[in-house]
């Protein structure tokens, strides 16, 4: 039986398009996926909060881009097949924590999805990055969610599966 994990970075706050929301767009797909597939999940928080307001958080992720400390990183991902890596689309591709938390991780022989919430930007290149930085899995086409549908895309993401 094959065991899946979700590895995913969302924020709440002021969301671009949304207005303010008290949980975040990825983290409300992040739980659809688990609900459809039982994965088990894993949060990438920065070590320090972004800035609560939109225009002040998107300075800040420019700023971290190759440099985003977390607060916690996962040291094991070998007891599972498939791997969500899921994030808001930031400066073209995932979170500048994604990058932190991914890095050094076993991806060999893993099977992995990836999923963005955007406003506009698609996937930007999060599949291609992820493929740099996730050496030896087989990573799948992937899934984006506009964020302002977040809430409504279950039926979408069961598709995607």
């Amino acid at each position: 039986m094959s065991k899946s994990l979700i590895i995913y970075f969302s924020r709440a706050d002021e969301n671009y398009a949304v207005g303010w929301i008290d949980k975040g767009n990825t983290e409300i797909v992040a739980e659809f996926v688990q609900e459809l597939t039982g994965a088990d999940m894993f949060k990438v928080e920065p070590a320090v909060p972004y800035a609560k307001d939109y225009n002040t958080c998107i300075k800040e992720a420019k700023k971290r881009i190759g440099n985003a400390p977390i607060k916690e990183k996962l040291a094991d991902i070998s007891a599972y097949d498939t791997v969500f890596i899921m994030s808001p689309v930031y400066w073209g591709t995932y979170a500048p924590e994604m990058a932190t938390a991914l890095t050094g991780l076993d991806f060999s022989g893993k099977t992995v999805r990836v999923i963005s919430t955007h406003e506009g930007s698609g996937l930007g290149s999060m599949v291609s990055d992820v493929k740099k930085l996730c050496k030896g899995a087989d990573v799948k086409p992937g899934l984006a969610v506009k964020g302002s549908q977040a809430k409504n895309s279950k039926q979408k993401v069961a598709d995607w599966l």
